[in-house]
């Protein structure tokens, strides 16, 4: 009896693989011995199958090689299986651990990753609008507190505003979910740090005027000073951008003071770099003639010489709740709460190093 025409891609179980080109549900179904609706609950809702089941069936996927056509999911669903993020500077480093977290969360839910830098948008609502009604993604999430209610307001005319959420920085007047650190706790935090080291004489480093962290550390940094009844001077307040340069700068302007502090908050990691530096480049050394901290603990503050006091965020649980957020807002099965506006806040931590140090004057009151 010839076999010329007998098919060897038939098979008996999970183990053996199928060498069909083209290999569709009903193919891993076969495999796993079990309905097709049983796989396609597995990759849609594996949590309503057993585990057995469940194993079995992705068992069958990875012998199969199937991969879920993603066209046909959006027709049959009307979802594009994607998620954009708006970064406001994709080339700050800051903004890496939060992508990463919010990359992993929605991997995990087999939704792909968009991300535009908004300093390249001309304008971010249209561009946004546009994306939703040509069905090229599902939701948003948006790194950037800096959008105008002009464009906030094209999300709520074209009805997509509901999935759309905020992550780190957020807009007061949005009125939409948000995921953002404890700015407050962590300026009182750095300023409580520098005052046990025994400063008196505390100046602060500012983000960017209209931005919310700014203000959120601001009123932290303020609020503890009051507390411990440090003294307050205009001067020691100098107005930054989160930027090198404007560690840069504020850096001269303290320098040229005729009354120096002894210690500087800054209100990012990179303002403290860029200051840092300059203070070494005019002679002085840190933290022996003046402390500084500073906030977000990026991956440089380790490594920085002097290493870095911060505040710690936990960049990456910002990316994953928000996504975890996100994902909620958008799932048509789930019912819109109440509470689903409270902002979602996430505790920040004191990380010294060795930016911080007491200083070379006793401050008066203290004990020698």
């Amino acid at each position: 009896m010839s076999t010329r025409n007998v098919r060897k891609d038939k098979t008996n179980g999970p183990g053996k693989s199928v060498l069909q080109k083209n290999v569709r549900i009903r193919d891993v179904a076969g495999v796993a011995g079990v309905s097709t609706a049983t796989v396609s609950r597995a990759l849609s809702n594996p949590e309503l199958l057993t585990e057995a089941t469940r194993d079995s069936v992705f068992a069958a996927i990875r012998a199969t090689g199937y991969r879920v056509n993603k066209a046909a999911r959006t027709l049959r669903t009307r979802q594009a299986g994607a998620i954009l993020v708006l970064v406001p500077n994709l080339g700050n480093p800051f903004f890496s651990q939060i992508l990463a977290g919010i990359n992993q969360r929605l991997g995990e839910n087999d939704m792909s990753v968009l991300i535009a830098d908004t300093q390249n948008l001309v304008t971010a609502g249209e561009f946004l609008v546009d994306h939703f009604l040509n069905s090229q993604i599902d939701g948003v999430i948006c790194l950037d507190g800096s959008l105008p209610d002009s464009e906030l307001e094209q999300f709520r005319t074209n009805g997509v505003a509901d999935k759309i959420v905020f992550a780190c920085e957020w807009v007061h007047s949005a009125g939409l979910p948000s995921v953002r650190s404890d700015n407050i706790e962590g300026a009182r935090l750095a300023v409580r740090h520098l005052y046990e080291l025994g400063h008196r004489k505390i100046a602060h480093v500012t983000g960017p005027g209209d931005n919310v962290l700014t203000h959120a550390r601001r009123q932290g940094m303020l609020e503890e000073r009051a507390r411990l009844e440090l003294p307050v001077r205009d001067e020691w307040i100098v107005r930054g951008d989160f930027s090198l340069e404007s560690g840069r700068s504020a850096a001269l302007k303290i320098l040229d003071l005729a009354e120096r502090p002894t210690a500087v908050f800054c209100a990012s990691d990179q303002v403290a770099f860029g200051l840092m530096s300059t203070l070494e480049a005019r002679g002085l050394n840190v933290p022996e003639d003046m402390s500084v901290v500073g906030f977000d603990d990026i991956e440089l503050s380790d490594f920085y010489v002097p290493a870095l006091t911060t505040i710690r965020q936990d960049r990456r649980a910002l990316g994953t709740k928000a996504a975890s957020l996100l994902l909620e807002c958008i799932d048509p099965k789930t019912t819109a709460r109440a509470d689903r506006l409270k902002p979602v806040v996430v505790g920040v931590d004191l990380v010294v190093r060795e930016s911080t140090a007491p200083p070379t004057e006793v401050p008066a009151g203290s004990p020698e």
